[in-house]
């Protein structure tokens, strides 16, 4: 699907903040509200809006530790590295799978609430795994930016 400016202008409104209205979009894009509701609706359904969801606060939430692993695999073919990112998707402290290149296979971004949480991941899902060779972790001391929007231009 090819974006127009208008396109790419309203998605970089709208994934700051869905619950702006059509009407303050379309007047800051020179669009009327329902011009804008329209383009909404395509974008949608042609997959470019994946998903309408609220940005959470982890402190808040009592998940205080944020870990980026990186997850060296044995076996690399294709049906193990598959079953190894499935096992870690399901979970919902990984907020964040990568396959990768580079001297790691996967780089993972993991929430808990503390370090004991992080332990208990670890040992079920890296430590008695046959497939994980070895891992290295870097605590997040300072998540200076967090943030879901991407460039639109």
């Amino acid at each position: 699907m090819t974006l127009d400016a208008l396109d790419r202008q309203i998605l970089a409104l709208y994934q700051r903040d869905t619950r702006l209205p059509s009407e303050r979009i379309g007047a800051q894009v020179g669009l009327s509200a329902a011009a804008v509701q329209r383009r909404l609706k395509r974008l949608r359904e042609r997959g470019v809006i994946v998903a309408e969801t609220a940005a959470l606060d982890c402190r808040a939430l009592g998940l205080d530790v944020t870990a980026i692993v990186q997850v060296d695999l044995v076996d690399e073919s294709a049906s193990a590295a598959r079953a190894f990112r499935d096992k870690v998707c399901a979970r919902a402290d990984v907020q964040q799978c990568y396959g990768v290149t580079g001297a790691y296979d996967y780089v993972l971004v993991v929430i808990v609430a503390d370090l004991a949480a992080y332990d208990a991941f670890c040992e079920a899902c890296l430590l008695h795994d046959g497939n994980v060779r070895s891992f290295a972790t870097q605590v997040v001391l300072d998540a200076a930016k967090r943030s879901g929007t991407l460039p639109t231009s």
